[in-house]
């Protein structure tokens, strides 16, 4: 058995909780001030995003990242346009910057990954990078079960990791196959076609059907998973939208 074909989704198994029923109110309690609450808390604290770019050099991240935060989040370098010298090693990087949008305040890390698949020999340049996404996992759980924790833990663990695809118009390359099936089992991936507007739209179109059909046969969950995404009501709903003017039952 192929030790990286993953099991089936738990998602499927998954048994449905019972539904408890309303309980009928005498007076006004006041639960509806719980969401205001939640709120300004919420917006006190602020939130924390940390995200990860994966890709070869002069595939764009940089100017994805700042396309996509609309900031200058990060810099781009001479390897980020394709020149200067190529790292020997796989090297993990991280910038933090501040974010605040009418009020909300957002802490995010973005974190990259120069040297990956610049090599002529690949072998194992996941590595580095899966371990330091486990590593993130551990260190916020050692600090989550201690006794006397602090009040705000510090999350520095990956939430998202951005997989830049070389726009080839083939398929996925070996390399892409092998690590996005380790990575898919530890973080939510994101591919995108890297440089896109390289390729015409029937190229592009073409493309992509490829990759998901390599996502699909290699068995690569890939974000979003609509089973831990929706709940029982919007999944019947989702299943009846209306798709070029005629109702349809979704698979």
């Amino acid at each position: 058995m192929d030790p990286l074909r993953r099991s089936p989704s738990p998602c499927s198994s998954r048994p449905s909780s019972p539904r408890t029923p309303p309980c009928e109110m005498l007076g006004y309690v006041g639960i509806e001030a719980v969401l205001d609450q939640l709120k300004i808390k919420a917006m006190k604290m602020g939130f924390e995003f940390n995200i990860m770019v994966v890709g070869q050099s002069g595939l764009g991240k940089s100017t994805m990242v700042n396309t996509l935060f609309k900031s200058k989040i990060w810099n781009c370098t001479p390897l980020d346009l394709g020149q200067g010298p190529v790292p020997q090693t796989l090297q993990l990087h991280s910038v933090t910057h501040v974010i605040e949008e009418k009020g909300v305040k957002l802490k995010l890390t973005v974190t990259d990954t120069p040297g990956f698949g610049d090599q002529i020999n690949n072998d194992k340049c996941w590595d580095p990078i899966l371990g330091y996404i486990n590593g993130q996992y551990e260190q916020y759980l050692q600090e989550e079960i201690l006794i006397t924790r602090q009040r705000h833990i510090p999350d520095t663990r990956v939430h998202c990791c951005v997989y830049f695809v070389p726009p080839t118009g083939h398929c996925l390359r070996p390399l892409d196959i092998e690590f996005l099936q380790r990575l898919c089992r530890t973080v939510n991936v994101v591919p995108v076609i890297a440089r896109a507007d390289s390729l015409t739209i029937e190229e592009r179109e073409n493309f992509r059907q490829r990759i998901q059909h390599n996502l699909k046969t290699h068995c690569i969950d890939v974000y979003p998973q609509k089973c831990f995404d929706e709940d029982i009501n919007d999944r019947i709903l989702n299943s009846k939208i209306r798709v070029g003017g005629r109702g349809g039952q979704g698979g």
